[in-house]
């Protein structure tokens, strides 16, 4: 039955939900958005994150965020070693590297995941912290402090790179990097070197969107095939490239799956970022927050 305390509340967490979903999209904006890199395996290395934050907690007892920002640096690595792998065998060889991208990085994504059930089995896993599984209350509205832990973090992740990517040089050389590679290297500069570069932030940044997404809900191997139409839904629809624009349609995308949960069901939820995917694409394909080439 339909009432307007439902329709709040379902407000409420959709808009704690999108930002959920825009912190774990924040890295694809950047890798797929900005250097048109063909990333499927995004989910994947989300996935991987969140196992090696639940290794440290469980086995070290370090705190699911703190043990986010230890393993930054190694997907910052990782990201780097994932780039250069790619160029070197794809994108260097010729016009069709993007077809043949999408193919090497589903194979990532394939690796990953066997590598996640050899090593943890296919059982869920889950974290253990103060904040996980307690809620605050407003009025009549359950907010769990997961949840708003996830708001904090993905409207800090934002600004953090938002200011990176339009106050600092390399920043800039990142978005130049997008429109005219060729400019940029009459300048000096080298495209590669910078692609790689930001394609090591964007993986950096699972780090922290890994240990939200095992403090939101427990994990499992195959979790990742759930979030790659999610997280293509975000990027499309703010406009490829926009980091304030991410966050903003992660949000729609939260309510929107919230609101349809609410009144029709769970089982229809899954189906809302791909419905909204090519709603974009067919009625304004440069997304919300995007302009027309």
């Amino acid at each position: 039955m339909f009432s307007f305390d439902l329709l709040l509340d379902a407000v409420v967490i959709g808009v704690l939900l999108g930002c959920f979903y825009g912190a774990v999209s924040l890295g694809l904006s950047v890798s797929f958005g900005l250097l048109d890199v063909p990333h499927v395996a995004h989910p994947a290395f989300l996935v991987l994150a969140s196992y090696a934050v639940y290794f440290l907690n469980e086995h070290y007892a370090v705190d699911p965020l703190v043990a986010g920002l230890l393993i930054t640096p190694v997907f910052f690595l990782l990201g780097l070693l994932a780039y250069r792998l790619y160029y070197e065998t794809f994108e260097k060889r010729g016009s069709d590297a993007a077809v043949r991208g999408i193919a090497f990085f589903f194979g990532v994504a394939f690796i990953i995941e066997v590598l996640i059930i050899l090593q943890f089995g296919v059982d869920q896993r889950s974290v253990t912290a103060d904040y996980v599984g307690r809620a605050w209350r407003l009025g009549d509205i359950r907010i769990p402090y997961r949840l708003l832990v996830a708001f904090a973090v993905a409207t800090a992740l934002t600004v953090l790179l938002t200011l990176h990517l339009s106050r600092t040089f390399m920043g800039r050389a990142i978005r130049a990097v997008a429109q005219d590679q060729e400019a940029l290297r009459l300048m000096g500069a080298n495209p590669i070197r910078i692609k790689q570069w930001a394609f090591g932030i964007a993986t950096a940044v699972l780090g922290i969107a890994g240990a939200l997404l095992i403090i939101v809900a427990p994990v499992d191997p195959t979790l990742d095939r759930a979030y790659i139409g999610r997280t293509f839904c975000v990027v499309v629809m703010a406009g490829l490239g926009s980091m304030g624009g991410t966050l903003v349609a992660a949000i729609i995308l939260g309510v929107a799956e919230t609101i349809v949960l609410t009144m029709f069901g769970a089982s229809w939820a899954p189906a809302i970022s791909f419905a909204m995917l090519l709603g974009v694409l067919a009625v304004r394909p440069q997304g919300l927050f995007g302009r027309r080439s």
